[in-house]
Order: C-alpha cells, then structure tokens, then sequence
C-alpha cells in the first residue's frame, strides 16, 4: 500500500519513511504543500500523513483542496499544534485522525492500520479467502488456525492480492505500492516474492496466478 508523507522537517521525513518502509509500506515524500497539491493530483494513494505547518501551502488548504478532488482519499494529520480549535478544523475540512507530535511510533503505526482497515477492509478486523484467514488488525495471515510468518514485503504483496481477489493486479502497482518512486525495483523483485508466497501459502486452498502480460490474480484453489 502506498503512504504520502507531507512533512517539512528533513530528519522526522526521513525517519518516518524508514519506519514505514520496514513496515512493508510503499513511502514517498513532499517536501512543502505546493509539491504535495502536485503529486497528490496526479497519483492516488492508501493514505496520506499530513503537516500543517507546511511551507508554501500550509496543511489546511492542501486539505481542502485533496477533499475537492479525492472526497474518500484518507488522511490522517500529524501536527504539533494541539489547540483545540486546530483539531476541529482539521476533522471538519475532512481528515480522518489527528495527531499530535511528539508522538510514538507505535501509535502511529496502529492508527495507520486502523485507517487503512477501515478503507480497504470496511473496518473488519478479520477477512477470509479460501482456506485463509487475515488479520487486518495485527497484519497477520493464518491457515486454520496456523500462523503464516510473511516478511514485510511479503504481506504487502498479499494484502493487495487479497484487496483485488480474482482481479488482476500489474507487476507495475505492486511494484509502485511496496517502493514507492524509489528503493528496489529490479525487474525480478516481484517474482521472488511471488515465489516465496506460492511456497508458504501451499495447502491453504488459495492459489496465485500468473496472466502473462498482465500481472498476478489471487483466486482459490481449484
């Protein structure tokens, strides 16, 4: 899944992309508001994390103007004004959380997951597809009652395969939602990732598909 970072401080941008990254999360970065307006225009992300204090369009007006465009496009801001006059503003132009630095990163990350469950998995907390059972809570994959253990760019993979089930999804998103405009994208990436899925969900009555020219389809065994 894909996450835009709006954040002016050098060294918090780049601590949060880290996290994230190792998260499994694919992170870019704006810099001020006039680049996030740009970028958040022209690509569609999962999420975005917000500053207000922005350089050349602050927060706020970048807010509304994403909400003119992208009514659904979730948004959680993260800030360190904590007046509460700030608070309902931010909630009322449209955000859906507000938080407020210093912040811990734990935290952050669970209201990430929240946000992002309740957008792509209508707040359930448990989704089923074949034999398999997903905790989009914890970001945990059982067969049975058999945990799975998927590295971080393993279960991006599989949350987007289980987003899209018996819809093709391209190399190319995957590619783009797990790095983002930079990081690794050698051409075999995905495939070893693919392969790694294919061996550790064997037995659990799913299968990955490969349409060639196309992409991957998760659909269940036949």
């Amino acid at each position: 899944m894909r996450i835009l970072i709006v954040e002016d401080d050098a060294l918090l941008a780049d601590s949060l992309v880290t996290s994230l990254k190792q998260a499994g999360y694919g992170v870019d970065c704006a810099k001020n508001g006039e680049e996030a307006d740009y970028i958040l225009s022209q690509q569609d992300y999962d999420l975005t994390v917000l500053d207000l204090g922005l350089p050349k369009m602050d927060g706020f007006q970048l807010l509304k103007r994403l909400r003119e465009r992208k009514p659904l496009a979730p948004v959680l801001i993260l800030t360190a004004r904590d007046a509460l006059e700030d608070r309902v503003k931010g909630l009322d132009l449209g955000a859906d959380d507000y938080m407020t630095k210093p912040f811990d990163l734990p935290e952050l990350e669970a209201r990430i997951r929240a946000l992002l469950r309740r957008a792509n998995w209508g707040g359930n907390e448990l989704v089923r597809f074949g034999g398999l059972s997903f905790d989009a809570s914890g970001r945990r994959v059982y067969c049975a009652d058999r945990p799975i253990d998927l590295s971080a760019r393993e279960m991006g993979i599989f949350e987007l395969l289980l987003m899209r089930a018996g819809k093709v999804v391209s190399k190319e998103h995957l590619l783009e939602s797990l790095y983002g405009w930079e990081g690794e994208t050698g051409d075999n990436a995905i495939e070893v990732y693919i392969h790694r899925l294919r061996k550790k969900l064997e037995g659990c009555g799913v299968n990955i598909a490969t349409v060639r020219g196309l992409g991957y389809l998760l659909d269940t065994a036949k």
